[in-house]
């Protein structure tokens, strides 16, 4: 008999709303001074709209303040060493705004920081609202799992892997989470957890959960149902 969870899984899709916070930086130290007072969306925003808004692109592209500090400051070195930054270390956005911090101040000596853009060049700082829809999709066990993500939109696919890490339990995306305290499977919850969806486009990375899913309905119990 298939496992069947105790309760379902309800997919939710997100809609965002981009907003001007009027905060910006023509430099590294007024860029430093305000990555530490910004509230944490403005660094969620500037870390991860790429990854939804250019998702066909891999490897994974730079985030916004590698991007204006290599193209508008004109300081490769420093672009390359925050384009680094593995985000997917950080189950929190505290944690990745300190390792951000870091790297700016370890590069901002005195003639680093005395470099200015020309004007309508300024790194402008912006946040997100971010809403959760639930979508008519649900599921009860495995196989039922796997048709609806077949289905969901990539924007069903980016709340529950990328933005379900940054929320309770942190570090931990929603299928590892239903798969392990729903279902009970904790090897699956695994592999899917072990997943590095940074490094590869939405719809490869769903086609990847999948084909787990997939071998794992070949073996028991559910080969045996």
């Amino acid at each position: 008999m298939i496992p069947r969870a105790k309760e379902p899984f309800r997919f939710c899709s997100r809609l965002s709303l981009t907003v001007l916070t009027g905060i910006k930086a023509e430099g590294l130290a007024e860029l430093l001074a305000h990555l530490r007072t910004v509230p944490e969306p403005v660094i969620y925003h500037h870390t991860h709209r790429f990854l939804q808004q250019h998702q066909h692109l891999v490897p994974e592209p730079p985030n916004d303040f590698a991007y204006w500090v290599t193209n508008m400051l004109g300081d490769e070195e420093l672009g390359e060493r925050l384009a680094a930054i593995d985000t997917v270390r950080f189950d929190s956005l505290d944690g990745l705004r300190q390792a951000i911090i870091a790297t700016v101040e370890d590069r901002a000596g005195a003639a680093a920081r005395g470099r200015v853009v020309p004007p309508g060049k300024e790194f402008h700082f912006m946040s997100a609202i971010r809403f959760s829809l639930l979508t008519s999709y649900q599921a009860e066990d495995l196989p039922g799992f796997a048709q609806c993500l077949q289905k969901v939109s990539i924007s069903s696919l980016y709340l529950h892997v990328f933005e379900a890490r940054l929320r309770p339990p942190l570090g931990v995306n929603d299928f590892s989470h239903w798969f392990k305290n729903q279902l009970g499977d904790e090897a699956l919850a695994a592999k899917v957890a072990n997943l590095d969806p940074y490094t590869q486009t939405l719809e490869g990375l769903r086609r990847r959960i999948l084909g787990i899913i997939a071998a794992r309905l070949q073996e028991a119990p559910y080969a045996e149902a």
